[in-house]
């Protein structure tokens, strides 16, 4: 069997912006771009968010996007299985099975045997999306940039770009964005009213119920008679450490980018509608015949299989759509796999019987295999 390989130039992967960087909507005095504003403008928690933009690349697709191919991919034969080989596996495949009897397998006549070129095609489309929110640490003292220079726009972040073709997440703060301010959940004290007793430092005693008097009608022992007994949470101060500030009392607010790489696959079989199960070929590997990786690839277009053609036209202009204007296209690749399928045809007592082999595991499907002493499940 030829096998084709087909690898296009990869481009340099890109790590800083885009060349077309979106324009933020205007967000007051973020407009230009994620900046800190100064203290006094700085809002409450809750609502910073509706301050922050949402940020999207959006680069336009090159003139002639969808009329252009790759190389030009020559025609091949594919053959069938030996019959050793099928015979093998056949033989394999019944004996694991604890209602299946080994004659058929071994006594068979083979009266044909049919190759069908079965291929996976795959596009995945490396992306990566940018948003900014507020955040926040306990202030204890670290260095406050908010006034020291202009804060970059999201994109404007340099940032390397993680492994290819693998969901990754990162948060980066925004320079020149910091600012102090006193903490919005404790009311700059440090310290926040304990939820349990409500700030009172007691809570009701349980084993009294609050009466004071034990089931006998005696002061009951654990309360010694008072009802209520003091607050494990806060050991009776009323109040406990503010978990937002950490009982600092103040907290440095800063705009965090948030970065998002997510590889979108698109993926699909196409088959000779042989009768055999697809769904079945989604576990097994096959051949590959054709990669093309690329900033942006281009479809398909003379690959021997026109269906592949079709899958590939269609994959590149929907990841076009979908993703173009939502985030930035970091990478695409696109493959071809043959996996390969042989229809069987054998005689055993008269009869005329099918089976497949495929994958390169080569995996055993049959709906009627001939010698079963009881009804079980088939693999």
């Amino acid at each position: 069997m030829d096998k084709l390989h087909l690898l296009s130039n990869q481009d340099e992967t890109a790590t800083g912006p885009p060349s077309h960087p979106p324009t933020a909507p205007d967000a007051g005095p973020f407009k230009d771009g994620a900046s800190a504003p100064p203290v006094e403008l700085m809002p409450e928690a809750g609502a910073c968010a509706a301050l922050i933009p949402e940020y999207s690349d959006a680069p336009p697709p090159p003139l002639g996007y969808l009329q252009q191919s790759p190389a030009n991919s020559p025609d091949w034969h594919i053959p069938a299985i030996s019959e050793e080989l099928a015979r093998e596996v056949f033989i394999e495949f019944a004996s694991r099975k604890c209602c299946y009897s080994t004659k058929p397998s071994k006594e068979m006549v083979f009266t044909d045997m049919h190759a069908l070129n079965t291929y996976r095609y795959r596009l995945e489309t490396f992306t990566e999306s940018r948003s900014t929110e507020w955040a926040s640490e306990p202030y204890n003292g670290q260095l406050v940039d908010g006034l020291s220079g202009v804060a970059p726009g999201p994109w404007d972040m340099v940032v390397p770009v993680p492994a290819l073709f693998k969901d990754c997440k990162r948060d980066i703060r925004i320079p020149h964005t910091s600012s102090v301010k006193g903490c919005d959940s404790c009311l700059n004290l440090g310290r926040s009213a304990c939820a349990r007793c409500v700030n009172s430092g007691r809570i009701q005693c349980q084993i009294c119920g609050g009466s004071g008097r034990s089931a006998s009608n005696g002061r009951c022992h654990h309360c010694t008679g008072h009802g209520r007994i003091m607050c494990a949470a806060c050991g009776g101060v009323g109040s406990t450490t503010c978990m937002k500030c950490q009982g600092r009392g103040r907290i440095l607010s800063f705009i965090l980018l948030k970065i998002k790489w997510k590889n979108n696959e698109y993926t699909t079989m196409v088959d000779k509608r042989s009768g055999f199960p697809v769904d079945l070929l989604h576990s097994v590997t096959g051949e590959m015949l054709f990669t093309d990786m690329n900033k942006q690839v281009y479809p398909i277009v003379n690959f021997p299989e026109g269906a592949v053609n079709s899958a590939s036209a269609s994959a590149v202009q929907e990841h076009q759509a979908q993703f173009s204007t939502t985030c930035r296209i970091v990478q695409q690749r696109q493959t071809i796999e043959l996996i390969p399928v042989t229809r069987v045809h054998f005689a055993w007592r008269e009869k005329t019987h099918i089976y497949f082999v495929y994958g390169a595991e080569n995996k055993v499907f049959t709906k009627d295999y001939p010698a079963r002493c009881c009804c079980c499940s088939i693999s």
